[in-house]
Parts: C-alpha cells; sequence; structure tokens
C-alpha cells in the first residue's frame, strides 16, 4: 500500500528545520523518526499516525481523533488523525510537534542483559 505523498511532503517541509530526522518505510506507510522513536507515520489509508504517549485518553476526545488500531489491537501511545484533523499547516505542526514531545518523553530502553553463559572469547593469535 503507497502512502498519502502530499502529506508525507507536508510533514517533511514541517520536519525540515529538525535535525537527525529519519524516515522509514514501516507498517505499511512512511514514518518520521525523531531522535530514534517514531514521532509520526503517513499511510496510504488516510490519516496521520502520531505517537501521543501518556496523553493517549486526552487526545481521543479531541476532533478527528481516533485509537489506532493495527491487527486488530489498539496500540496505546498512538493516535490516527483524520485528514480533516491536519487540514491546515499550523494543525499539522501541532501533531507533530505532539509527536516529538512524546519521543522526547518517553522513557530510555534499558540495557539488554547478556544471555547467561555468554562470556568473552580470547582471540587466538
Amino acid at each position: 500500500m503507497a502512502y498519502d505523498e502530499k502529506t508525507a511532503e507536508r510533514v517533511r517541509e514541517a520536519l525540515s528545520e529538525r535535525r537527525g530526522v529519519i524516515e522509514k518505510k514501516l507498517m505499511g506507510g512512511l514514518c518520521f523518526m525523531v531522535k530514534g522513536g517514531m514521532c509520526c507515520s503517513v499511510s496510504g489509508r488516510g490519516g496521520l499516525l502520531v505517537r501521543v504517549g501518556e496523553a493517549h485518553d486526552q487526545m481521543l476526545a479531541k476532533p478527528h481523533v481516533q485509537p489506532m488500531e493495527m491487527r486488530g489491537r489498539t496500540m496505546t501511545g498512538f493516535v490516527r488523525v483524520a485528514p480533516d484533523g491536519y487540514r491546515t499547516d499550523a494543525a499539522l505542526r501541532k501533531w507533530i510537534e505532539r509527536g516529538i514531545e512524546a519521543v522526547a518523553a518517553r522513557q530510555a530502553k534499558p540495557a539488554r542483559a547478556k544471555p547467561r553463559g555468554a562470556t568473552k572469547r580470547a582471540r587466538k593469535k
């Protein structure tokens, strides 16, 4: 499924002044990563997927916002915003900023523990 090119270009423009933005094709859309976390994604179904973190329930009360569902499961911390919710550039920027704030607020992932029995091997010379 292709993503909405016009919306993707608008998101690129909104993020153009920010350093460290990476685009990745994931989940049938184009994801925008900021500081290693997905801020938002443009999909082909129409709409913008936005990371909202702990403000999830608050954001669901906003117009044009629905829970993000994937394969029958609701993704907490993310919402889907219908195109009417980001029709203007100001509205789109506001959603993108919410995504950036949610990325910044997320807790750092703990370091992965070594598997049991893992040891360093001495190099043979």
